[in-house]
């Protein structure tokens, strides 16, 4: 395997050194420049070609967010963010999502002596991804792509109550081009989105900025009901329970399910249990196997499964091993995900 050529841009030498470090102890990648500064750093980019790029928010002489809309004007190529896993380092880090980063770390702390493993197979794990990616542009898709039809015999034929959707890298944007289709009568959207606790406010505000629907946190006992999107918060799994005819938001503080939590593949398993052939689900782009599972079982429950296709994801992994298992009843590319539910609810 050829190695991954990584530019490393922050401006602490010590960070510099850090993750130098880490990221030259995977055989699959190799640092070939640090950089202090954008200014540095573009010149870096033309001298080394490197493959993917890691990049601080906060530098001298440029900030990070404008060096990313340059660069992705320029010369488009996978980035994962360095970010604070705070309120305010959200609101940047979803700006840069939005400008095409394809995923974020946490910006490491010199004290990692008891974390160190983990936060090292997080690190390494997202940039071979990122090499991996597609790096996707703002712009709707112009040309008309056949949606793939798993079974053309399975018909759903019950009123659908509940939209069920789950995501990971690159999907907040996606999850934006979705809900900013849809209008406000739309029936409600649960959704499970892989985001750090400090994450979970912002990105709820940013999804209510574009959407005709209402958007809130999830909370226990929070009535479901149409016209919201309820996104679970990003330390708590979110189930759905069923009194009579509503539904509820339940927060599940367990274990981490296939390393997330919140885990998509626990709401959909609560959304097989309680809304059974009444219910949509979407799996949209993201990293790992996460949902899969719960999709399948949603499935053989009798609901309608949409499923992001390849071309217009940024990592085919979760909606991948859906289609793989056989979950999925179509396949679409994202800018038709949400024609595929308004004619479901219609």
């Amino acid at each position: 395997m050829k190695k991954i050529r990584l530019l490393i841009i922050d401006d602490s030498a010590l960070i510099r050194a850090l993750l130098t470090e880490i990221f030259n102890s995977s055989p699959n990648i190799e640092v070939v420049g640090t950089a202090a500064d954008p200014y540095i750093a573009r010149e870096k980019i033309k001298q080394l070609a490197p493959d993917v790029l890691t990049l601080d928010i906060e530098m001298p002489r440029m900030d990070g967010l404008t060096f990313l809309r340059n660069l992705m004007r320029l010369r488009p190529m996978p980035v994962v963010m360095i970010s604070t896993l705070t309120e305010q380092g959200a609101e940047v880090t979803l700006e840069a999502l939005n400008l095409g980063a394809v995923d974020f770390v946490a910006k490491p702390k010199l004290d990692l002596t008891h974390t160190l493993k983990e936060y090292t197979e997080e690190m390494i794990g997202k940039v071979i991804m990122a090499a991996g990616a597609r790096i996707q542009d703002n712009a709707p898709n112009c040309m008309p792509v056949k949606p793939e039809l798993i079974d053309q015999n399975r018909k759903s034929t019950r009123q659908k109550t509940l939209i069920a959707l789950g995501a990971s890298t690159g999907g907040t944007e996606a999850i934006k081009r979705i809900a900013g289709l849809l209008p406000a009568n739309t029936p409600p959207i649960v959704v499970s989105q892989h985001l750090p606790a400090a994450f979970s406010a912002s990105f709820a505000r940013h999804v209510d900025e574009i959407s005709a629907m209402t958007v809130k946190l999830a909370q226990t006992g929070l009535k479901i009901e149409s016209g919201h999107i309820y996104i679970a918060p990003g330390d708590r799994h979110l189930k759905i329970t069923r009194d009579h005819k509503a539904y509820f938001c339940q927060l599940d503080d367990s274990e981490p399910v296939n390393r997330h939590k919140p885990s998509v593949d626990v709401m959909f398993h609560s959304v097989a249990q309680q809304v059974g052939d009444q219910a949509i689900g979407v799996m949209l782009t993201g990293m790992g196997v996460d949902g899969a599972a719960g999709m399948k079982a949603m499935h053989e429950a009798g609901a309608f499964n949409i499923v992001q296709d390849e071309a217009s994801s940024v990592v085919w992994g979760m909606p991948g091993e859906a289609y793989k298992i056989g979950a999925a009843d179509v396949v679409l590319p994202l800018d038709q995900v949400a024609d595929q539910i308004m004619a479901l609810i219609q």
